[in-house]
């Protein structure tokens, strides 16, 4: 039974083509992944099917009576809720029920014998509804998700307005899968979440039994929980049964069938051609030669994908730091209240640190402390001497209105326009990417930007926060790459084990200095 079914829908940004007559349907218990590189259109398709973006053309048809649920990171928190508000509001279908229920049981008093059987049947039907739904355990499975999601260690009855990105992530995750729509579709999920939580969704995901369409750039997760890929390339959208690994297969072998057809077309165009050229001028060949320029004309010309610009990192590298990179004493971080024990933590030239642990223990806090942008509770840091460091923050503080090239220029005005966009360009952004506002890009493209400016700028410490998020595999390989090769020091965080394990030196796991319950 088809749950969504989308008949032949074209959209793009301006000049920019997204999709070009695509179609698709999503059956009841698929599990699909939408894959493509960045910039390809994965959260345009979830936008279009939502509804919240109307295609250029083409239909998109729900089913009746589907509940669908849309991981949306823009959605807005109400100010004043705390987290368990949040989360029990996903029953909020179920509180009405009982607030009609009651409310016919206060007008059973004043019933004809008549309306009394109706109220009676409808209040039994409002009470199996109630029942069926386990509304009288609600609060068990809110704590259940939370303590699944890591909500718990953050506090239920925490204010939504005072969460960070990533933590507002996990609340609109956790009251999506408390919804238990018809179908879930996830942008990005494992983006903000730690080892642990990633590994309790990905055991979710592989028992749910509705359907969902997930976005994700990690391919160990992507690969446990689907059965089914579609992959968005050059504004087409094309399936494949199977995980991401036979996918890939499958994909090779198409690619060179394609490439094999196109040399062959080729050919015989230019045969063709040569004795249309040849023969239309003389009297004996000329129907001969108007026989294949008929042939020529109605051929269906086979075009190969253009091939999409690959990202290349390489970090710009500073004279060589002192031996000393940094080291803390008795250091405690925090803002309101301690986030950690007292820290003595040492780090020298040519260390490269992987920071892991679950998600609210203050990793990114103990990073800004590190390089005084939060003042600790506590205790002190000592940086070491000629350090040129690189920052790379988890989110971005603001969207800017600029175009990437005025972006990347506000932060190296010496450049020339070509510098520029060859900068860009050589991070995997294509000539379209770096005309347009930065706000319009999605994740993947704009941390490009980021990474642009990153490389960009001489330095012997690359601090990293979470760098791999929303990049797709190829741009992540070439990071990873790139961090092997950088001969300066780093400090990493990351969930990614696959990404980080074969490249760093040490690991750091803090969890064993956080105050935080884990």
């Amino acid at each position: 039974m088809s749950i969504l079914t989308v008949k032949n829908i074209s959209h793009g940004f301006g000049d920019r083509g997204i999709f070009h007559d695509v179609s698709f349907r999503l059956l009841k218990g698929e599990h699909v992944g939408l894959i493509g590189a960045n910039g390809e259109g994965k959260s345009t398709f979830m936008n279009i099917i939502t509804r919240k973006l109307e295609p250029d053309e083409g239909k998109i048809e729900w089913s009746k009576n589907v509940r669908v649920g849309y991981l949306d990171q823009h959605t807005i928190l109400e100010k004043g809720l705390t987290i368990r508000d949040v989360l029990k509001s996903a029953f909020q279908y179920l509180f009405d029920t009982e607030k009609n229920m009651n409310h016919l049981y206060e007008k059973m008093g004043d019933a004809s014998p008549e309306d009394l059987e109706q109220m009676l049947e409808d209040v039994g039907i409002y009470q199996d509804m109630l029942t069926n739904n386990d509304f009288y355990t609600i609060d068990a499975k809110v704590e259940e998700i939370a303590r699944g999601l890591g909500l718990e260690e953050i506090g239920l009855e925490k204010d939504v307005e005072d969460l960070s990105g990533g933590q507002r992530t996990k609340v609109l995750l956790a009251k999506l899968l408390l919804e238990k729509p018809d179908i879930l579709l996830l942008d990005e999920p494992t983006n903000f979440l730690d080892e642990q939580h990633i590994i309790w969704l990905k055991r979710y995901l592989q028992d749910y039994e509705n359907a969902f369409i997930l976005i994700s750039h990690d391919i160990p997760f992507l690969n446990s929980v689907i059965n089914l890929i579609y992959h968005v390339e050059n504004q087409e959208l094309s399936r494949y049964v199977g995980d991401y690994d036979h996918f890939l297969q499958t994909y090779e072998v198409k690619k060179q069938q394609m490439e094999a057809a196109y040399k062959k077309q080729q050919q015989e165009i230019a045969e063709l051609k040569d004795f249309v050229a040849r023969n239309k001028a003389r009297v004996s060949t000329r129907n001969m030669a108007m026989s294949r320029q008929k042939k020529l004309d109605k051929m269906e010309v086979i075009e190969l994908a253009k091939d999409k610009p690959k990202p290349q990192f390489q970090f710009k590298e500073a004279r060589a730091s002192g031996k000393l990179i940094f080291e803390t004493k008795d250091l405690v971080i925090g803002y309101d209240e301690p986030l950690s024990k007292p820290l003595n933590l040492r780090m020298e030239r040519g260390q490269k640190i992987a920071m892991v642990g679950a998600n609210g223990i203050g990793k990114t806090t103990l990073l800004r402390s590190i390089l005084g942008e939060n003042k600790p509770i506590s205790g002190s840091v000592e940086l070491g001497d000629y350090l040129y460091i690189g920052y790379f923050e988890q989110e971005m503080r603001n969207t800017s209105n600029k175009t990437c090239i005025e972006e990347f220029w506000s932060d190296f005005p010496a450049y020339t326009q070509y510098e520029v966009r060859a900068a860009l360009a050589k991070c995997g952004l294509t000539t379209k990417h770096i005309e347009s506002q930065v706000v319009v890009l999605s994740g993947g493209e704009k941390a490009k930007v980021r990474l642009a400016k990153l490389i960009n700028k001489e330095t012997n410490l690359l601090v990293l926060d979470e760098p791999t998020n929303h990049l797709d595999v190829e741009a992540k390989e070439e990071l990873k790459r790139a961090i092997k090769d950088y001969k300066g020091s780093i400090l990493l965080i990351s969930h990614e084990p696959e990404f980080y394990q074969d490249v760093v030196t040490d690991i750091w796991n803090g969890e064993a200095w956080t105050t935080k319950l884990v």
